[in-house]
């Protein structure tokens, strides 16, 4: 930089982020996250404008992978069977794909059913292990009666579901997550997850809350792999 040159200062709205949907812009918008010129404020802008871009595409995909796991996946398969049994039933018009403008995979409501977020969905095998957590998620709340306002019913399914569902494989947290643990892996990822969990729940205080109730019912909820004989991998 020359002499006297002086480089002007960033102001508080300039994020790098350029809105519009015309190549200049789009590599404007590459180059500037690729060089971290773009602050965290400019990337969830990018992120919030590439969702609601590709909303259609990403749900008309979403769809048709849900579809394929109904009818080839063995985990989904194996989970409706069982729900069904309960009384349940789960199906295209309660298994919607959305775009969620917040940071999450998917969500169960008993009222509602099961949304899985299309636009954070990063392969059909991340689709299979976020439907196969919210349908255990839906098999608790059938076979256990699950108070969703009871902080340590809301750890005890989450721990089974993300124990269970496969989200925890080894595979997935070293090459998805950048988890590099070898021993005591699964029940980390576990606990990890359940916590955070936890922690979006209304009732929940804070972190140290979360791990306390988590703690809690550890033990007996980590062990109870029904409706599966064991831990599915």
């Amino acid at each position: 930089m020359a002499d006297g040159e002086r480089v002007a200062p960033r102001t508080p709205k300039d994020t790098g982020y350029r809105p519009g949907n015309d190549s200049f812009s789009k590599w404007h918008n590459v180059f500037s996250i690729l060089t971290g010129q773009m602050t965290p404020e400019g990337r969830e802008q990018y992120r919030l404008a590439r969702d609601l871009r590709n909303e259609e595409a990403d749900c008309r995909r979403c769809e048709e992978q849900r579809d394929y796991l109904f009818k080839y996946s063995p985990i989904i398969r194996f989970m409706r069977e069982r729900i069904t049994e309960l009384n349940g039933d789960l199906n295209s018009t309660n298994i919607r794909c959305r775009r969620c403008p917040i940071r999450q995979a998917g969500g169960f409501s008993p009222d509602h059913g099961i949304q899985i977020c299309a636009n954070e969905m990063r392969s059909q095998g991340h689709l299979e292990d976020t439907l196969a957590h919210e349908m255990m998620h839906a098999y608790d709340h059938l076979r256990f009666k699950v108070d969703w306002a009871d902080l340590r019913h809301a750890a005890c399914t989450e721990i089974r579901a993300s124990s269970l569902s496969g989200e925890c494989r080894w595979i997935r947290e070293f090459f998805t997550r950048r988890q590099y643990r070898i021993t005591q892996q699964h029940q980390e990822c576990v606990r990890r997850r359940a916590t955070l969990s936890v922690m979006n729940r209304p009732a929940c205080k804070d972190d140290v809350h979360a791990a306390k109730v988590v703690n809690e019912v550890w033990d007996s909820c980590f062990a109870d792999t029904r409706p599966f004989d064991e831990i599915y991998k």
